[in-house]
């Protein structure tokens, strides 16, 4: 089933469920899809050899036993490198191929990517699978254009001009919807998003927001009070039991909807 298609709001696992496991892991992954999560959100970074990894931040140092940027080694050598001690880094293709049943957003990390990305996309499989996120407008026009049947976020310009508007009260232009869906953060420095506002904008030009990053369940329940159409997290655990009191959890099909994390 194509991206978003499945009733309810979207459940996130944000770097697969980066609480629950090393963060950007098969490890992680496979926790969150346990859960009956069907939503898994991952950054990919571009190999020394043209690949791409499930990896955030541009340098190895943070949270693995490399060093340097990962666009200096291949994805061979990062291979042999542990996340957290103990999880190899997967590249993206492994990640789709490993939870077939799950739908994933990628953050975008810099335009090296795209064309790596694109690749991946001609699987269309893997398109229907998979939202293109965190980044400009120019790159994700260029994503859509190269893989008609993947869907996209708003670009960075896109999004500011619907926080704009969300902030001073004026009407989202009907130009702002390029994409299905709106990735917005909870905060933008010191200052707090005004959800309802701007969902109610987004909806009224036919635009899905998606908040990152959720890890209270207080705030996860305002922002689907609020009307948001889904919630990226750390912690899906909690999540789900979020949206399991609201009647509104959608597991991945085949899970039992009240099963208990492994492990707990």
């Amino acid at each position: 089933m194509a991206y978003g298609a499945e009733p309810g709001p979207l459940a996130i696992a944000h770097r697969g469920g980066a609480a629950l496991a090393p963060e950007n892991t098969l490890a992680a992954f496979g926790r969150s899809v346990a859960l009956g999560a069907r939503y898994l959100e991952t950054d990919v970074r571009v190999t020394a050899d043209g690949e791409l990894v499930c990896f955030h931040d541009a340098t190895l140092d943070r949270v693995t036993d490399g060093r340097g940027l990962v666009r200096r080694h291949t994805s061979a050598a990062l291979a042999r490198l542990r996340v957290g001690g103990t999880e190899h880094i997967p590249t993206l293709v492994e990640l789709l191929e490993t939870f077939p049943g799950a739908n994933v957003t990628v953050d975008l990390k810099d335009r090296d990517a795209i064309e790596p990305l694109l690749r991946v996309l001609a699987h269309r499989p893997f398109a229907r699978r998979v939202c293109v996120a965190g980044a400009w407008d120019g790159w994700l026009g260029q994503v859509r254009a190269g893989a008609p049947e993947v869907s996209t976020a708003l670009g960075w310009r896109s999004l500011t001009t619907l926080v704009t508007c969300s902030r001073t009260g004026a009407r989202a232009p009907r130009w702002l919807a390029t994409a299905p869906f709106a990735h917005v953060p909870v905060r933008l420095g010191r200052f707090p998003v005004f959800v309802e506002r701007l969902a109610h904008q987004a909806h009224d030009v036919g635009v899905r927001v998606v908040v990152w990053t959720a890890n209270d369940p207080t705030v996860m329940h305002r922002l689907l009070e609020a009307g948001v159409d889904g919630v990226i997290t750390d912690r899906p655990d909690l999540l789900r039991e979020v949206l399991l009191a609201r009647g509104q959890w959608v597991p991945m099909a085949g899970r039992d909807a009240r099963s208990p994390l492994p492990g707990a």
